[in-house]
């Protein structure tokens, strides 16, 4: 475990890289279906925090509390990209009804609403999952099995009350990591710190030596 005065030294050596790429928070939840007013305002609390602090957040451009997430970052100036199920704005808009309010970027992948999900997950430093039904139970599972940090927003009902009984039924070590707690803004504390104190010292171990500019084919 990394001590606290290791963690803020990273912390610091993060602020010095201005064109490393900034730590991306993915928000998989429920896109319909009865969701409390509860829940709808602690996702909107939990990306305007990801916003303030100057993160990138990732959603599948879906309605419901991920648009709700979306809302929030903007409401404070945060960057936020979308990974659409649609191969073009056309079928994005046409065929699967998607938001497209509160987006800087948008990704068509042309890989439906199952399909996009792997390039969801895998464009995160962190997945929090938020309510949920089928479709964020197997974006729980890609997390999972693709070894992420992953935050549970407790007491929004769904999949997301249902996680430390999904572990245990899982019974497999794959590397993840699973922080949850029921308040928005800390819930984004200790994925940050997490993410300083085992994601982050690999990336930058990574970067030794490597020419930032990439290197011509």
């Amino acid at each position: 475990m990394t001590d606290s005065k290791d963690s803020n030294d990273v912390r610091a050596r993060h602020g010095e890289l201005t064109e490393f790429p900034r730590m991306v928070f993915g928000v998989m939840g429920s896109a319909g279906g009865d969701v409390p007013k509860s829940a709808r305002d602690k996702t909107y609390a939990l990306g305007a925090e990801i916003g303030r602090r100057g993160y990138t957040l990732v959603t599948g451009v879906a309605p419901g509390l991920p648009h709700d997430s979306v809302l929030g970052a903007k409401s404070q100036g945060g960057l936020v990209m979308g990974i659409s199920p649609a191969q073009n704005f056309t079928e994005h808009v046409e065929r699967y009804s998607s938001p497209t309010r509160g987006y800087d970027i948008i990704v068509y992948t042309g890989s439906g609403l199952m399909g996009r999900e792997v390039e969801n997950i895998r464009s995160c430093d962190a997945v929090v999952i938020i309510g949920g039904r089928s479709g964020t139970l197997g974006e729980f599972a890609i997390a999972y099995d693709e070894a992420k940090l992953i935050g549970v927003l407790e007491g929004t009902g769904g999949i997301a009350d249902h996680i430390d009984e999904l572990l245990k039924v899982i019974n497999k070590e794959t590397g993840a990591r699973v922080i949850g707690h029921p308040d928005p803004v800390t819930l984004v504390e200790l994925l940050e710190k997490a993410y300083v104190d085992h994601v982050l010292p690999g990336y930058l171990e990574l970067l030794k030596g490597h020419n930032p500019d990439g290197e011509l084919e």
